[in-house]
């Protein structure tokens, strides 16, 4: 705005020039009025521009005084370090006192030492505190594993940035800042959050890919996370229909970029950096990263659903296992496999045009592999704050018990390759648990091949 002095000269100008006008003509006068008008709005508008730009820049100056810039991606190297950092959230829940907790990938062996180095609010003043640096057992062999920086915050501090540094006198200034998230905790707003194993290898198993998701909704999910490292354009399609619908969140996962990836889970089968293109760093990570966002979060595999046998919908399911087993935040379900190379037919007018999509149709499998109970692999459901550190089958660490579910509550219905393609038929069970959801489900995913696959350029 115009200051008084100058809105007074303004003035004083406007009334010496209608004054004059008096003995003017009175076209001319109104002309001349007019003229001032329009000058005296331009002077107080580029004034005021001029003042609130001035207030932005100096409100950005203000907002963030600490050196470096914002990490850029998903994936951020260490410089001088064999380690990476994916982000940074803050950690209350062990000894009264804030710290902050990095989540990142590093070489079990080389990565020796690393330091936090925290931006303090408001002055932007810096302390560095060495890092805890846990690199997550669960490393099949891999030399590179999922790993936590552990960073307690100095006192008298409220960070909001942290760099990692390789070295405690490491005085480089263009370092990577890390947000620490978190930091509000609020109620959850939504109920189920799914986390979903990174996406790779040109992923385009499209109809499994959205009878999962429809399922998923028609279970009572609030956000699916994926990871994703590559898919095929179709797919691209699919994902961006449900990033638009609100039901997906997409992270870029390009692992690959600064490792030797493997596709499988042990380093003998693979002799890579590191294994299954960093799945468990991407798990660790979207349970911090919903730690506060949602009251449950599923851990599993796109082609895999978590399948109440007891009750319609995971909110019943959870809330008589939570009701039952009050102190616990894990909940461990039996991973049952349905091979895709065995059919069951399925009479639905409503699936002839599945045929031409490419992928699994889940629904035509329905005959599992026999029961093996303590040696089935598992996938969870967690409470998101009692996690501390998870793998892809169990919880590494954790706050509270941790409960194997029972099979006639819940199961994983997982279909796949055969793990025993030798066993005869009749050795296997038929399990149609699924076709209870048929009627909704089919019309959901015909829903969406109609906007997606079948939609017209």
């Amino acid at each position: 705005m115009a200051s008084p002095a100058e809105f007074i000269a303004v003035s004083s100008g406007t009334q010496f020039f209608h004054h004059r006008a008096d003995s003017m003509e009175p076209e001319k006068s109104n002309r001349l009025f007019l003229l001032v008008a329009i000058l005296t709005l331009f002077s107080i508008i580029t004034l005021s521009y001029l003042q609130t730009r001035k207030n932005i820049i100096i409100l950005k100056l203000e907002s963030n005084p600490c050196r470096g810039a914002p990490a850029n991606g998903t994936i951020t190297p260490v410089k001088g370090s064999k380690a990476f950092i994916i982000a940074a959230y803050v950690d209350q829940r062990t000894n009264g006192r804030k710290a902050t907790r990095l989540i990142g990938i590093a070489h079990h062996e080389d990565v020796q030492q690393l330091y936090c180095r925290f931006c303090c609010t408001p002055d932007g003043k810096e302390q560095v505190t060495k890092a805890e640096i846990d690199v997550h057992s669960d490393r099949f062999g891999f030399p590179y594993g999922a790993t936590d920086l552990y960073c307690q915050e100095p006192k008298y501090c409220q960070p909001r940035y942290v760099s990692i540094l390789s070295s405690a006198v490491d005085k480089m200034d263009q370092l990577p800042l890390f947000e620490i998230k978190n930091r509000e905790v609020t109620d959850s707003p939504v109920q189920f959050t799914v986390c979903i194993s990174p996406m790779h290898g040109e992923y385009n198993n499209i109809l499994q890919f959205i009878q999962s998701m429809e399922m998923y909704k028609i279970l009572g999910v609030d956000k699916v996370v994926i990871y994703k490292n590559s898919c095929s354009q179709l797919m691209e399609k699919v994902l961006d229909f449900y990033v638009a619908e609100g039901t997906v969140e997409i992270i870029p996962w390009p692992i690959d970029s600064y490792l030797s990836v493997s596709s499988y889970w042990h380093h003998s089968l693979d002799a890579r950096d590191i294994g299954y293109y960093g799945q468990i760093t991407a798990l660790n990570d979207c349970v911090y990263r919903n730690m506060y966002k949602s009251r449950y979060v599923l851990l599993n595999d796109i082609d895999e659903i978590i399948l109440p046998v007891k009750h319609w919908n995971w909110q019943t399911m959870m809330r008589e296992l939570q009701k039952q087993n009050p102190g616990s935040g894990v909940f461990v379900f039996e991973n049952h496999i349905f091979p895709k190379t065995i059919f069951t037919p399925i009479s639905s007018v409503n699936i002839s045009s599945w045929s031409s999509v490419p992928g699994i149709n889940i629904l035509e499998h329905v005959i599992r592999e026999p029961d093996e109970h303590l040696l089935n692999p598992c996938k969870m459901i967690v409470d998101p704050t009692k996690v501390i550190q998870t793998s892809v089958h169990s919880v590494l660490k954790s706050y509270g018990g941790s409960i194997r579910v029972p099979i006639d509550v819940a199961l994983v219905f997982h279909v796949r390759v055969p793990l025993k393609a030798a066993l005869a038929r009749e050795f296997l069970i038929k399990d149609t648990t699924i076709w209870r959801y048929n009627v909704s489900l089919i019309e959901n995913v015909n829903r969406v091949l109609q906007r997606t696959v079948f939609a017209k350029e």
